[in-house]
């Protein structure tokens, strides 16, 4: 996707760089527009602490919602 016509460059929301295209993102339950590079990252944070909840579930016995 290009720049739109009159020469804007969408800015990312995380880390304020211009970019030609922003990616959306649900980070935290809430869509974000970032830039590829800080989409990756949130995608892996993401992962991370979803397999770190479930190491910390385990070792407490959690057994599921009530």
């Amino acid at each position: 996707m290009m720049a739109d016509p009159e020469g804007v460059m969408a800015t990312c929301k995380s880390c304020g760089e211009e970019v030609d295209q922003l990616v959306t993102v649900k980070v935290g339950g809430k869509a974000k527009k970032l830039c590829e590079d800080c989409a990756d990252r949130a995608r892996e944070e993401a992962e991370i602490a979803e397999a770190s909840e479930g190491v910390i579930q385990g070792m407490m016995g959690f057994k599921g919602r009530r």
